[in-house]
């Protein structure tokens, strides 16, 4: 079994390991075989992940199912994390992050994974619609009722960040302790501001999406072949050469190549190693579809990216900077509904 390195999750006394499990691709969205998927948890397990990563709406609760079969008898060797805010089918309604809306989503993501409580539960995204008060409130008390052990945010702005701490302070709650943004070295941005809050705050740092929609797997290349399978199948739009987002990813791409080429190893593994090297990120979350991509993925454990590489990544994707809007901060409603900024 190989042993993977192990950290604090931030200030909250968990230990995670470095790589955990996404499991987005888990369910009709990505691979709709439980087999397989369960046979792919457990080989990430023996590997020395002891950190699972799910949400409600990953295949419309699909993904959490599955992840709650694979550890029917492993439930204790691993930090388990899911995350609500989007609606679901049925009694949730039209989701969000308000008191009625994330109850229900606690109750019924402990009822598909199988558990009495959870490790850690996360907003998946902010709701602009509702007082913080009112979410660092309800997250408190499911905290207290034992339901859930610690909370925190994903894909969070700093200033939101920022604002949920004077709130929780000046109200007597508890508070975010972690953050799941999404970093890769096509989407630097939340170097600027989200991982430096985070470190201000003690919060941990689980960052998504390290391979950039598959953007960093090698097969998307500059005048290469037109892929047409995975994510390219579900979102084809992403992946058209002729956008010119899509234009400026596959020349960085082609840089970054020369780049794990000069340390001799995948571009894949360059990219998932990458994340690691900021002192505040505490786990970078893998999503595999198959056992032969999550393989893949480990191989990039211990790999170490010297000074040299990095200010050749620098130079090539500047530090702070997007390539793309991994985050979609650009679509805030304040900056994307008219209303809110027209008189």
């Amino acid at each position: 079994m190989t042993s993977l390195a192990s950290t604090k999750l931030g200030a909250t006394g968990i230990t995670v390991s470095r790589l955990g499990l996404g499991t987005m691709m888990f369910g009709h969205a990505g691979n709709p075989d439980h087999d397989d998927c369960i046979r792919i948890i457990h080989a990430a397990l023996d590997a020395g992940i002891t950190l699972i990563d799910t949400a409600d709406m990953y295949s419309g609760g699909e993904s959490e199912e599955i992840v709650g079969a694979a550890l029917r008898h492993r439930r204790d060797e691993v930090v388990l994390a899911t995350k609500g805010h989007f609606p679901l089918e049925g009694a949730l309604g039209a989701g969000g992050n308000s008191r009625r809306h994330l109850t229900l989503a606690v109750e019924a993501s402990l009822r598909r994974l199988g558990v009495d409580h959870l490790d850690l539960y996360q907003v998946h995204r902010p709701d602009w619609s509702t007082d913080l008060e009112e979410t660092l409130g309800v997250l408190t008390d499911l905290v207290r009722a034992g339901k859930i052990r610690a909370f925190g945010c994903s894909t969070y702005p700093a200033f939101e960040i920022v604002e949920s701490h004077r709130v929780a302070e000046q109200r007597g709650l508890m508070r975010f302790r972690t953050e799941q943004p999404p970093y890769n070295l096509l989407a630097r941005g939340v170097e600027r501001d989200v991982l430096p809050v985070a470190q201000r705050w003690g919060m941990g740092v689980l960052t998504w999406s390290p391979l950039a929609f598959g953007f960093l797997t090698g097969r998307h290349r500059k005048n290469g072949p037109i892929v047409s399978e995975g994510r390219a199948a579900l979102r084809p739009a992403w992946f058209d050469p002729n956008d010119p987002v899509t234009a400026r990813k596959l020349e960085v791409v082609e840089r970054l190549v020369a780049v794990a080429d000069g340390l001799g190893c995948s571009l894949p593994a360059l990219a998932t190693a990458f994340p690691l090297h900021h002192p505040a990120v505490s786990s970078v979350l893998l999503g595999p579809r198959t056992a032969a991509q999550l393989a893949d993925s480990l191989r990039s454990a211990d790999l170490v990216i010297d000074d040299a590489a990095l200010d050749a990544i620098d130079e090539i994707v500047p530090p702070g900077t997007d390539v793309y809007d991994a985050g979609n901060w650009t679509s805030l409603p304040w900056i994307a509904e008219r209303h809110r900024r027209r008189v």
